[in-house]
């Protein structure tokens, strides 16, 4: 005795209208207030704290320029850049010399190969 099975379009459509529905009954569900939880306040010692006195807030406006931009004065940031920059050409000149050196070298062993053969 064979029974036939149902197609499967007819089940899918039921299910699809019943989802429907359960997700509008959801909907009201969720559109309630949740209740506030009670917290119980813990006890205040009885020792006595000084109270910090509040700083206010401070506007951010543009102040004027004390000089102007063109002019030159010595800060300690000048002697910072100098002492930067004297190492940097230190470096450079070193590096420098360094590959001369180096050229001078590799043009001397061309030489004393060429010499050889």
């Amino acid at each position: 005795m064979a029974t036939t099975k149902k197609p499967a379009a007819k089940k899918t459509a039921a299910k699809t209208s019943s989802a429907k529905a359960t997700v509008t009954k959801n909907t009201t569900a969720t559109k309630s207030t949740p209740k506030k939880a009670v917290t119980k306040k813990s006890p205040v010692s009885t020792k006595s704290t000084k109270a910090t006195p509040k700083t206010g807030y401070k506007s951010f406006k543009v102040s004027q320029n004390a000089s102007p931009f063109t002019s030159f004065r010595v800060t300690r940031q000048t002697f910072y850049w100098i002492i930067l920059v004297a190492f940097i050409i230190f470096v450079q000149l070193w590096i420098l010399k360094l590959h001369i050196e180096v050229a001078a070298l590799l043009e001397q062993q061309q030489i004393e190969l060429r010499d050889s053969i």
